[in-house]
This record gives C-alpha cells, structure tokens and sequence, in this order.
C-alpha cells in the first residue's frame, strides 16, 4: 500500500515537474490550471503516508470533547498551518532556510517547537482530566495550529521546483489544491477519532458515575499519550 502511494505521487509529481517546466518556457496558463486538480489528489495521497500529525490529531480528539463540526475545524486548521508554513519557508527561502532547515525537506527547529507546543498541550490535558477542569473554547484550533507548524515537505519541493523555474506563482496555486487533499484525509482521521470516542461513551452514557471516570480516563491518556509522542519525537530527531 505505502509503495503503491509513493509510485502514485511519483507519477503526478513527474508531470506537474513537466508542467512547471513548460510553464516557465512561455507555455499556456490555462493548460496548467487544468492540472491543478490532481494537485488535490496528490494532497490527499501524500497525507496518506507517515508523518502530517494524524496521530496527533487523532490523540488530541479521542480525547476531547469536541463533535464532528469542531474535528473538521481541527482537520482544517492542521491541514492549512501544514501547508502554508512550507509555502512560506520557500518564498521565504534563504534567511528562513539557513535558520531553521537542516536538511532537505525538513524543518528541525519548527518540528522541536511544534512537538514541545503539542507536549505541553498533553500536560493541560492531563492535569485537567485529574482535576476536573474545562475546556477551552478555542483549543481544538490552537493544536491544530501547533501540530502543522511542521512543515509539508512534499510541498516544500514543489515550491523549490516552481521557483527554481521563475514561475513561484505555478508552485503556490498547486500547493493551495494540495492543501485541499490534505485536509480531505485529515478530516476522514477526525471524523473516526471522534466517532470511536462517541461509540465507546454511548456504551456507558447511562451509568453518570461510570461515564464521568471513562471520559475523565481517556482525556487522561491521550493527554499522557501526546506528551509521549512530543518528547519521543523531540529524542528520535
């Protein structure tokens, strides 16, 4: 399945190359907007693959309280922060690339400050879920906001390419429909997540004391569980 996915982005990145390329030697606009909608395609295959904080996002939303209409924010939110930072590391390009980017397709200082954000989200999570605090209003978006602060590297190669050949304005319209097809698959992780949780607490919703400890037990765990993920992050780099 991993492989079927990379040879699939292969084949459209191969050919939006070509396009850029014609592109930049005087072709026609119209014919690369025509294209643009693979780009949605290739968003949506790429989030597919390991990394885009899905187990972030799934984590945080197991454990919260947050419906459909809020993870579809959360999703969005992620999908857009993901996208647009590597968007903006390449316009940027080499203040930016020279502070924060270690290597190619990678941003270690934006990803410690994402993981060490999200680790302290975890620990909100946990202390809340022991002493019985509430939730924030605006929360949801804030992790999604962290979470994406690691930029898509996929994208970041698009933008390289695009402005490599003078026409960055090819590179930022591909990775505005790119956006899209992240956020799809995004969305379809939140979707589950909070559809799992509902599942489990309608088991119990009608024994008050029962549901109270499990709801109270996963906002616990998926706190602990994000704060794991951040520092084993942080180490693993």
């Amino acid at each position: 399945m991993f492989q079927t996915l990379v040879e699939f982005q292969r084949t459209i990145y191969l050919a939006l190359a070509e396009q850029i390329k014609l592109l930049a030697a005087g072709g026609d606009w119209l014919a690369f907007t025509a294209f643009l909608p693979m780009g949605i395609l290739f968003g949506a295959a790429h989030a597919l693959t390991p990394g885009h904080s899905k187990a972030v996002l799934a984590t945080y939303l197991a454990g919260s309280d947050a419906k459909v209409s809020r993870g579809l924010l959360v999703s969005t939110t992620l999908s857009i922060t993901h996208v647009t930072t590597a968007v903006l590391i390449a316009v940027l390009s080499l203040p930016l690339v020279s502070i924060a980017l270690g290597s190619v397709g990678r941003a270690p200082l934006l990803e410690d400050i994402s993981r060490g954000l999200l680790g302290l989200i975890g620990l909100w999570m946990l202390w809340r879920a022991l002493s019985h605090g509430h939730h924030h209003k605006h929360e949801g978006e804030a992790v999604g906001v962290m979470a994406g602060l690691i930029p898509c590297p996929l994208t970041l190669f698009v933008m390289t390419f695009a402005i490599a050949r003078g026409v960055p304005a090819a590179g930022i319209l591909f990775a505005g429909t790119m956006m899209i097809g992240v956020a799809i698959t995004l969305s379809a992780v939140a979707i589950l997540s909070i559809l799992l949780r509902e599942r489990l607490v309608w088991f119990v919703e009608g024994r008050s004391r029962l549901f109270e400890a499990i709801t109270r037990s996963i906002e616990g765990l998926a706190g602990a569980a994000l704060i794991a993920l951040a520092i084993h992050e942080i180490l693993l780099r």
